[in-house]
């Protein structure tokens, strides 16, 4: 986690049910209802934008939050799988 939000936008599944999950900027609150709300207050999150896609089951809601969560990498887990520098991930590599 990015300080008080997730580090890129991710979708989780389970069964009908859909939760995108998206990182918010500092001051933003948790904008989730329900299930989905109580997981993210529960990980530690304090500033993230959610939306229920699909069937709204409170149960399945969660599972799906806990999914997209559990799927989350940091920009060093991507670069260390791609073998490269995580300016290179990032796009900030200097050009000459």
């Amino acid at each position: 986690m990015v300080g008080s939000t997730i580090p890129h936008m991710i979708t989780g599944v389970s069964d009908a049910s859909r939760v995108m999950i998206k990182p918010a900027s500092k001051g933003t609150g948790v904008i989730a209802g329900g299930a989905v709300r109580s997981v993210l207050e529960l990980a530690g999150i304090h500033d993230i934008l959610s939306k229920n896609l699909g069937a709204s089951s409170p149960l399945n809601s969660a599972r799906a939050t806990i999914n997209g969560l559990s799927r989350l990498r940091s920009a060093e887990e991507v670069a260390s799988d791609r073998g490269k520098t995580v300016e290179e991930i990032m796009g900030k590599v200097q050009r000459a």
